[in-house]
């Protein structure tokens, strides 16, 4: 049997390697309560802006999650803005490029205050596996201030859910 046909075998047999979805009790928890937060702290809902400064993709393939049908966000008024004039939130992923420096500093001179910039991911928080490397600036707090850090690599959708109630709670 060839190596391909092998291959083919196993994943057939074993079916795909997966993680178990979350609990959809504690989404919307989480969830209704990021939307009261955002409504009592800013009287209307939450929304963000991502920003890419050079990631690998893997917290975007997350942050993308939480608008599939289990997450679902945007029933709970958490919405995507194209433009930083619009948003609350930056959310930042990847090391910042040399070369994307300039832009997330003119981002987040766009946004209007009250402002918030979340570093998710480890490598946007210090580098992660890109520190110290030629074409990058390592974490995003090199360029703009940090409110919020979300360690993983790549951190799930529930993790970002939770940092970002978090955030809202710290808002006077």
């Amino acid at each position: 049997m060839t190596p391909i046909l092998k291959l083919l075998a196993k994943a057939l047999l074993k079916g795909p390697v997966t993680e178990p979805a979350p609990e959809q009790a504690e989404i919307q928890e989480l969830a209704d309560k990021i939307d009261a937060s955002a409504k009592v702290k800013l009287g209307r809902s939450l929304v963000i802006r991502e920003i890419d400064a050079g990631s690998c993709n893997a917290c975007e393939l997350e942050i993308h999650a939480l608008g599939n049908p289990l997450y679902d966000i945007e029933r709970f008024g958490i919405r995507f803005a194209a433009s930083p004039r619009h948003a609350d939130v930056l959310l930042v992923t990847g090391p910042v490029a040399r070369n994307m420096a300039e832009a997330l500093k003119r981002t987040y001179d766009a946004t209007p205050g009250p402002k918030w910039v979340v570093a998710m991911g480890d490598c946007a928080i210090d580098g992660g596996c890109f520190k110290g490397g030629y074409a990058c600036l390592d974490g995003v707090d090199k360029v703009v201030p940090v409110d919020v850090r979300i360690p993983g690599c790549p951190p799930s959708p529930t993790d970002l859910l939770k940092n970002l109630l978090a955030l809202l709670e710290t808002v006077r």
